[in-house]
């Protein structure tokens, strides 16, 4: 392939599946729900707008929609072995993606985009 395979991001692939994120009116009560389940917590808690829970090797996220119907019904996490070169890949084949790669609290790196049928991707990397 030619020298640019790489600016494209052509060597990122997927590697496996993270988390799943599903959307909560009510973080308490979902976390007293999977807590009860025996999820184990890594990140967050009932007064957070964020939790994560340890799902085999993977995780099981919640996020809190306080207004209105929850119109956002979660994302899919995805790792990938190069989050940046994943983002150039992304944008080099017309796909736009919601923001550039960025750091989180939660040591990943990540950018979001949303697929053709509204779901949205996380493409991640821990850091």
């Amino acid at each position: 392939m030619s020298g640019d395979h790489r600016q494209d991001g052509g060597d990122a692939h997927v590697e496996a599946l993270s988390a799943i994120t599903l959307a909560t009116h009510d973080m308490p009560r979902a976390v007293r729900f999977y807590e009860a389940l025996g999820f184990r917590m890594l990140y967050g808690g009932a007064n957070e707008a964020f939790t994560s829970f340890a799902l085999g090797a993977s995780y099981l996220n919640l996020t809190s929609e306080t207004h209105g119907p929850i119109q956002f019904w979660g994302r899919v996490i995805i790792y990938v072995s190069d989050v940046d070169a994943f983002y150039r890949k992304a944008v080099a084949h017309g796909i736009e993606p919601q923001f550039t790669p960025r750091d989180a609290p939660w040591n990943e790196r990540y950018f979001h985009l949303t697929d053709p049928d509204g779901h949205e991707l996380s493409f991640a990397r821990p850091l």
